[in-house]
């Protein structure tokens, strides 16, 4: 299959399309022996690429999978001692990344695929894709509406990442809020509302850029629909 370089690289698995980019600029990438160039088109199945002297294999199926993460298991391909980790519970051998992480104790949906472009175009911040939340707290809800407006008008959560709002926010009843994010700081929910001086219960996610977790049970995972991945890759 003929494609450009830094496509090729991000569809392999290695990095996103941007990062393949970078790669290829620093002269970190070889094909067939000489340095490559940006936009350089290749043939997946004869040319040798090496990435920082390793040789890329090249992939003949695109995989996308949905999870229902249970609380307890980390998101990352990385394996530290005593953790549970998402990737124990799918069966397959594919090197394979996980688009929209979740912290330990949250739950819900998670994208899985070794499509390192549709990776890095639903994780950026700049492409603005949505992620739905049901929030329920441990205090009980007095003033909902000024938590909503809170949430709304955004909360400095420090570190560096400033402010941080939600797109959406609703109450629903019995201590939980409907939300929508279109950013992707790390444990901002959380953060967020501990700064408005609220502990969360439970965290769930349910929905990814149009793809829903549906009655998917904890711990299970399918492979997306047609349907499905069409409405992830039009967002």
């Amino acid at each position: 299959m003929k494609l450009i370089i830094q496509k090729a690289i991000a569809q392999s698995g290695y990095s996103s399309r941007r990062k393949a980019e970078k790669l290829v600029e620093e002269k970190k990438v070889k094909v067939n022996n000489q340095l490559a160039t940006p936009g350089q088109i290749i043939e997946t199945d004869t040319d040798k690429v090496l990435v920082k002297g390793k040789k890329i294999n090249f992939l003949n199926e695109l995989i996308y999978i949905k999870l229902n993460k249970p609380k307890g298991y980390v998101c990352t391909n990385r394996e530290f001692d005593g953790e549970q980790n998402i990737f124990e519970l799918i069966n397959i051998n594919e090197r394979i990344f996980t688009i929209g992480r979740l912290d330990k104790q949250s739950r819900g949906l998670v994208i899985l695929t070794n499509d390192g472009h549709l990776t890095e175009k639903i994780s950026h911040p700049r492409y603005q894709h949505s992620k739905r939340y049901i929030v329920k707290i441990k205090e009980d809800v007095k003033n909902f509406k000024m938590i909503e407006n809170k949430l709304l008008k955004g909360v400095d959560i420090g570190e560096g990442n400033g402010i941080a709002r939600v797109k959406m926010a609703k109450y629903l009843q019995d201590n939980k809020f409907e939300l929508i994010l279109t950013e992707g700081k790390k444990r901002q929910i959380r953060r967020m509302f501990e700064l408005l001086g609220l502990k969360i219960k439970d965290l769930l996610r349910v929905e990814i850029s149009g793809v829903k977790l549906g009655n998917l049970k904890e711990g299970e995972w399918i492979y997306l629909t047609k349907e499905e991945l069409n409405t992830l890759k039009k967002k």
